[in-house]
């Protein structure tokens, strides 16, 4: 798991708040018994009276003194709970109180991340991955070769394949992808199936539209009032597990964006950080439209997958339209 500090924070704070909220409702619970039960409250400061008495036992020599200190508490403890159960109350009523009993909310079980710390962060995750609705919709289970026939159905498979080879060695081999084809052959469609399942697995992922990162990178590169947001930004864009870049291409581009997208690009590539890009472009538009030096490293350090066939959304559309 990749997660950055302030993510890793976050989930922390999570944490902390339950703990907080839990005391309270201890003592709030605490409180009510005091109030309600008679008698309850002496019993629990009678605690606190014997083990004092059976400590300075114990330091005046008494080898017996520890024996007989865990007979009475053990006694007090069976008084509390019968006076509990006799009020009808439940006889744990007053234990501690956890969301998660197994780590007791601390997200820890012996140094190893408890199984409900691993569901806060693939929960983080989705959230800021900008997919969290569209990966309900749009991943390998709703995956469908029904538009797909002849040679382009082969291929699709070939390519589908190929995606799944993808998440099954992401934690193991570096790997990037550039889909490319005409419109509407599912490349936006299966980046999404591949961001579901690294996300599934604990890793961290960004997703942009080209559009969108063009646009803030050209609103926010030179407002000095955001400079901590951008390093944050930027630092996401470097580190994060996997990059998702959709619809390149359908970007206002200026040189001064597309010399940021270079360094995004090339520092994801020299930190092996993977990047999907899909594309309506052909390999040759990217070429005239992109700075050579971004374009050479795509294509050294990019495995291509090119999508033809249908327009898998005006097939959709056709169909709803005859029913």
């Amino acid at each position: 798991m990749a997660l950055t500090v302030t993510q890793y924070n976050s989930i922390m704070r999570q944490y902390e708040e339950r703990q907080t909220k839990n005391r309270h409702l201890q003592e709030a619970r605490l409180r009510h018994i005091y109030e309600t039960v008679e008698g309850y409250q002496h019993l629990d400061e009678s605690v606190a009276s014997i083990a004092v008495a059976q400590g300075k036992k114990m330091l005046a020599g008494d080898t017996g003194a520890l024996s007989a200190l865990k007979e009475k508490l053990q006694v007090l403890s069976q008084d509390r709970a019968r006076l509990l159960t006799s009020n009808g109350y439940p006889s744990d009523f007053l234990s501690p109180v956890y969301d998660c009993p197994d780590c007791k909310d601390t997200g820890y079980i012996q140094g190893q991340k408890c199984h409900c710390f691993r569901q806060a962060e693939i929960s983080l995750l989705y959230e800021q991955s900008n997919l969290q609705k569209t990966l309900d919709n749009e991943n390998f289970d709703t995956l469908s070769y029904e538009y797909f026939q002849g040679e382009t159905l082969e291929s699709y498979r070939q390519t589908v394949n190929k995606c799944k080879n993808f998440c099954t060695n992401f934690k193991t081999s570096y790997q990037n992808l550039f889909f490319y084809g005409t419109v509407g052959t599912g490349k936006t469609f299966l980046t999404n199936c591949i961001a579901r399942e690294c996300i599934e697995m604990g890793c961290s992922v960004l997703y942009f539209s080209a559009s969108s990162l063009f646009d803030y990178l050209a609103r926010n590169a030179y407002n000095y009032k955001t400079q901590e947001e951008i390093s944050a930004l930027c630092s996401d864009l470097y580190n994060c597990d996997l990059l998702v870049i959709d619809d390149l291409g359908t970007e206002m581009a200026t040189p001064a964006t597309l010399a940021h997208f270079f360094t995004c690009i090339n520092e994801r590539l020299l930190r092996q950080k993977p990047i999907l890009i899909s594309t309506n472009l052909s390999l040759e538009d990217c070429r005239n439209r992109y700075q050579d030096r971004t374009f050479s490293r795509i294509i050294s350090q990019f495995d291509f997958c090119k999508l033809t066939g249908p327009d898998i959304r005006m097939c959709k559309k056709n169909l709803i339209g005859r029913k």
